[in-house]
């Protein structure tokens, strides 16, 4: 099992219990910095309080966790945040 999978299975309920969905998660290195990225969905549209309140949700679960050895940044955001980058 990955990292994103290992990821994806502790914050899934936690994230669904709040009413948000899991559209995509990755874990990848750009540059010399890893950035876990947790892509989110929910009814209706997806805003910078939507993403703050799910980074405040998984944060201290993947700090009590720590599956990521590796200094990363946590970015949360909605399925179409990253568009340009990809």
């Amino acid at each position: 099992m990955n990292i994103e999978q290992k990821v994806r299975e502790l914050i899934e309920k936690p994230i669904n219990d709040n009413n948000y969905i899991i559209d995509n998660l990755e874990y990848v290195k750009e540059g010399n910095t890893y950035f876990l990225r947790v892509f989110i969905d929910k009814q209706g549209i997806i805003d910078i309080e939507d993403c703050i309140t799910v980074s405040n949700i998984i944060n201290p679960i993947l700090d009590d966790e720590d599956l990521i050895k590796d200094y990363y940044v946590l970015d949360v955001c909605s399925k179409g945040g990253n568009e340009d980058e990809q």
